[in-house]
């Protein structure tokens, strides 16, 4: 079994700095899942994403990726490999370009979400 604990960690920086703009609803050695101040219809409020360690890998979700699918449009091939389903990116090993890449997925997806009126 991997040691993922280097890879959440790293991977934990990538969400880190939104932190203060968001609401983390977990923030601890297991996971960093952070939601917007937004109310959906639902009475819930708008997910942005999560870092969480698994048993075998680190999951990456990004909601603004599933809500504006053309922020993926010019992702690596490699970044793409990582993805599951249409919002999550799952990492075994610590990757440092790939991680880079991720960060500015990361930011274009907030400034989405700000251009969407979600975030401030």
């Amino acid at each position: 079994m991997p040691d993922l604990i280097p890879v959440f960690a790293e991977l934990r920086k990538v969400l880190a700095p939104y932190a203060a703009k968001l609401v983390p609803t977990r923030n601890d050695e297991q996971e960093l899942y952070l939601d917007t101040q937004h109310i959906q219809k639902n009475k819930k409020p708008l997910f942005f994403g999560a870092v969480q360690l698994k048993k075998s890998y680190v999951s990456v979700h990004l909601m603004p990726v599933y809500v504006k699918p053309e922020l993926l449009v010019s992702i690596s091939p490699e970044l793409r490999a990582r993805m599951q389903g249409k919002s999550c990116f799952n990492f075994s090993t610590t990757e440092p370009m790939l991680f880079k890449e991720l960060a500015a997925l990361v930011a274009a997806g907030y400034a989405s979400y700000k251009e969407r009126g979600f975030v401030r």
